[in-house]
């Protein structure tokens, strides 16, 4: 789904306190390849290591919007109508934006794992991967490397998406790829070691026909896996038809965990069935969470707004606070 990638420059400052620690049962080093033995001296190792949550043990819950870390009040919002606080508090930043290290350590102190979806508005996938932009690519590295927490990371998200300035009609898979492994090669000589790595495709459907392994980096520089689909008018009314496919598709090259990064069931006279099979349908599928787009917005490529809240009804609103917690959803990431 196309969504509007504006991010705030910060305003204010707020005094931290009472950390959270954040453990799941996992194993490995994060997402390390050829790249990952790389001289790190071009910046300082990060104080906080992710192994132990590349694969964790329950469903997380999470919620995402277009407001930057510190606007909190989709984080207030939705813990008061889902009846549990996110457990992931994922938004958008533009390519050039120095990483908000107080806001994310806001969101990491108050129990959600940040994860930022970093946008190329404005930049050359082919550009990037050779280096026009390795200067802010270090600097971004070297300011999520000096933050004391986790980031879920994802690069050009959507990436099979026509509607999105790197997609299919303006760059080549292998443009993606490259750029992918540059950005994730600069981490790794930089030491950092906070980062999840999630590749985030659309789902394939009739509007996202892209083949989607030709955009894959290689399991040596993912570590999540995070599908973007809505129930919707166009994309689909069934997790059967909207995911399932998709992820069978990638179960063929990839067998990293699987997060549904986006998503939202539209407003409609079936959005409580259609919100108790998304929950059904993702846990019988073993994703490792999912994160609801609680938010109004126009579809891509028209005007139709669509309405994705969870409280656009009672009906809405019970069928998601019941199915997301029988379907164990929440409770992930908790202190140790």
């Amino acid at each position: 789904m196309a969504i509007s990638r504006r991010r705030g420059r910060l305003t204010a400052a707020v005094l931290l306190v009472a950390a959270v620690s954040f453990l799941a049962n996992g194993c490995g080093g994060a997402g390390g390849g050829d790249d990952a033995g790389a001289a790190k001296s071009e910046g300082a190792a990060a104080r906080f290591e992710v192994s132990s949550m590349l694969k964790p043990s329950g469903r997380a819950l999470g919620v995402v919007d277009d407001k930057t870390p510190w606007q909190y009040g989709i984080v207030k919002t939705f813990t008061k109508e889902a009846g549990r606080a996110p457990d992931i508090r994922e938004y958008y930043s533009s390519w050039g934006d120095d990483f908000d290290t107080e806001g994310n350590t806001f969101l990491w102190e108050q129990g959600q794992l940040p994860m930022m979806e970093l946008v190329p508005t404005d930049a050359s996938l082919a550009g990037i991967a050779k280096g026009r932009d390795d200067a802010y690519v270090r600097r971004l590295a070297g300011q999520i490397a000096a933050y004391d927490g986790p980031l879920a990371l994802s690069f050009a998200g959507e990436m099979n998406g026509p509607w999105n300035s790197w997609g299919p009609e303006h760059a080549k898979p292998a443009d993606f790829v490259a750029a992918w492994k540059r950005v994730h090669g600069i981490f790794a000589a930089q030491g950092v070691t906070n980062v999840i790595w999630v590749w985030t495709p659309h789902v394939v459907d009739s509007g996202t026909t892209a083949e989607l392994r030709p955009y894959y980096p290689g399991d040596a520089y993912v570590d999540w896996v995070g599908l973007i689909g809505y129930y919707g008018p166009i994309d689909g009314v069934a997790f059967s038809s909207l995911f399932t496919p998709t992820l069978r598709r990638i179960e063929d090259f990839c067998g990293k965990p699987v997060l549904i990064a986006e998503t939202g069931v539209a407003q409609s006279e079936g959005k409580e069935a259609h919100i108790r099979d998304l929950f059904r349908g993702a846990a019988k599928a073993g994703v490792i969470g999912l994160v609801w787009y609680d938010q109004r917005k126009d579809w891509p490529g028209g005007h139709q707004l669509m309405d994705w809240r969870i409280s656009t009804s009672r009906g809405a609103l019970a069928a998601f606070q019941v199915e997301s917690a029988r379907s164990g959803f929440g409770h992930s990431f908790k202190s140790g």
